[in-house]
Formats: C-alpha cells, sequence, structure tokens
C-alpha cells in the first residue's frame, strides 16, 4: 500500500511542526501550509489522502478552507480533520455542518492524533 499524504494547514509554527513530527514518525507523508487559502491551493495541486485544517488562521481561515475543498469534486470524499483550540460544541458542529469529517481539540495527545488519522 502506497504512503498516504496528509496536508497539514496551521499558522502557528510550533503546532504545524508538531503535527508534522506526529505524522510522519508514523509513517505518513506530509505537505504543510500556513494558510486556508493555501491549505485549499496545495490540496487542489496535489489531492492528498487527507488535509487537518487548524480553524483560526490569517489568509483563509479553516471554516473557509473546508468548505471550499468541500466543493470541490476531487476533493469532496477526502476526510478533513480540523484541529483546533476551540472546543465549544457549536464550533465542533459548525465544522461537521461545513463537511469536516472529525475534530480533534488543541492540546492533544500524540496517540490520539494517530488514531483519528488511522480511522480513515
Amino acid at each position: 500500500m502506497p504512503q498516504q499524504t496528509i496536508l497539514i494547514a496551521d499558522d502557528s509554527e510550533t503546532q504545524l511542526l508538531h503535527l508534522k513530527s506526529i505524522l510522519e514518525s508514523a509513517g505518513y507523508l506530509t505537505i504543510t501550509a500556513d494558510s486556508g487559502n493555501m491549505a485549499i491551493e496545495l490540496s487542489e495541486k496535489l489531492k492528498p489522502d487527507m488535509i487537518m485544517l487548524d480553524i483560526i488562521m490569517a489568509n483563509g481561515d479553516g471554516y473557509k478552507a473546508c468548505r471550499t475543498i468541500r466543493k470541490n469534486p476531487l476533493l469532496s470524499n477526502t476526510p478533513v480533520i480540523m484541529v483546533s483550540s476551540k472546543s465549544n460544541p457549536v464550533d465542533k458542529q459548525w465544522a461537521k455542518q461545513l463537511g469536516a469529517t472529525d475534530y480533534i481539540v488543541k492540546p492533544f495527545e500524540d496517540a490520539d492524533v494517530l488514531d483519528k488519522v488511522a480511522s480513515f
């Protein structure tokens, strides 16, 4: 089975590198973006197997990116996991309404991230 590629979008370099390290240590290939707009562009160009989006980002937030990705027929079935410090049930429900497949609240345990990713 070929390696899965996961696009990670977060405007925090620390969070981006942490997720990248977790996923690469488990054998995944990663692509990184520092904004929602860049995540949309890279998703359309590279067609990753999964997308992880922070919600609060400059230059296009994760909600906008998720909504745009879901409208693209080539990406509409790609799992999208929102990764955010926003833990309010309303935020989780909104993400789901926009097409997010799952939601991870920061701070997170490395094993929880890998479990969520492996479930898709």
